[in-house]
């Protein structure tokens, strides 16, 4: 599994003469395939610290370690890699491309791996079915419900077999049941896959369920339980 630290981790953002401090000092770890919810107002910094995390993004000080590594020594192909093959990324608007049906938009990161087109196909009709959409993966996103898209992005997350899901606000758009069925799916990829999941989130229902919960308020993030 990835073991993820991070200390002093600090992001800000200059806006004209302002100067915004989105993640301030946040150390935390996470050392065992745990489900880990990190809640917080909107503009607390949850989605800033999960881009820091999934290195989608660089912090203006502190560091972050991936499996005891200092991330800032990683070349941008070395970062690009790991995002690819070692994490995966499922978003509150799905990040879909609308002119792919759902099996295509889960062959995608099998292909910029460079698998097999027979395996590509294999994989992501498997895992279309894992989350119980194998009758519909010719149907591009229009054609979906927002809990079928939010399915599809989960399986395309994990194409390429992640040990590490981070998720933006997977269930903001969706309705009260809808979300409890993303919840559960996301909560068997942890206990059953034995992958870590980290969540920002302002759903109760994910935080009951999760083995740590994280509390961010303009920046600042501390333990809850």
């Amino acid at each position: 599994m990835m073991k993820l630290r991070t200390e002093d981790l600090t992001r800000t953002f200059r806006i004209g003469s302002s100067e915004i401090t989105a993640v301030d000092k946040v150390t935390f770890e996470v050392n065992e395939p745990a489900f880990v919810a990190i809640v917080g107002p909107s503009g607390s910094g949850k989605s800033t610290l999960l881009s820091l995390i999934g290195l989608n993004d660089y912090p203006t000080s502190g560091k972050i370690f991936i499996d005891g590594a200092d991330s800032s020594h990683f070349s941008a192909g070395q970062r690009r890699k790991m995002r690819l093959r070692q994490m995966g990324f499922v978003f509150q608007t799905f990040n879909l491309l609308p002119t792919l049906n759902a099996l295509e938009n889960v062959e995608l990161p099998l292909a910029l791996a460079g698998k097999p087109r027979r395996e590509q196909k294999e994989k992501a009709v498997g895992l279309l079915e894992l989350v119980g959409l194998g009758k519909r993966f010719l149907h591009r996103p229009k054609e979906l419900s927002m809990g079928e898209m939010q399915r599809v992005a989960i399986a395309r997350a994990l194409a390429n077999d992640p040990e590490m899901i981070i998720a933006d606000e997977p269930t903001g758009e969706l309705d009260s049941k809808t979300a409890k069925e993303i919840i559960t799916l996301l909560f068997d990829i942890n206990k059953k896959d034995n992958r870590t999941v980290i969540v920002a989130t302002h759903d109760e229902k994910v935080v009951d369920v999760a083995d740590a919960t994280y509390v961010i308020q303009d920046g600042k993030l501390r333990l809850e339980k």
